[in-house]
């Protein structure tokens, strides 16, 4: 993947999580539940966690594996996303519970990019 995909990836997923964390604390701190809030911003510090490494993987490598860029890429999709889904869902009083086992999925496809870091690393 090149560094300038793998910059304008961490950006955006950067720039999202400082608006649905904003998004969070003041619209939805109204809304939602303590342990509702909880979760969504579990979403948006995984979310700004894997933005960093992104950027950083941008920046300090010439480029970085395909598989590590898509790992994260979807990882963060399916992880955070799923999350917010989940909980403005259970907030309107329609829970979508399809979104449930999407999370883990999305947790496993960060563990793999880790994974796949730690192997480049040797």
């Amino acid at each position: 993947m090149t560094p300038h995909i793998t910059i304008a990836t961490g950006a955006l997923f950067g720039m999202l999580s400082v608006i649905f964390g904003a998004f969070g604390a003041h619209a939805l701190k109204k809304i939602l539940s303590t342990e509702q809030l909880q979760s969504f911003e579990v979403g948006v510090q995984y979310q700004m966690y894997h933005a960093i490494v992104l950027l950083v993987l941008g920046y300090g490598l010439n480029s970085i594996s395909a598989a590590t860029y898509w790992c994260f890429t979807i990882g963060i999709l399916l992880f955070s996303f799923s999350i917010y889904g989940l909980v403005l869902s259970d907030a309107k009083g329609k829970k979508l519970r399809f979104l449930g086992p999407v999370t883990p999925i999305g947790g496993l496809l960060l563990v793999v990019g880790w994974l796949l870091l730690l192997i480049n690393a040797f």
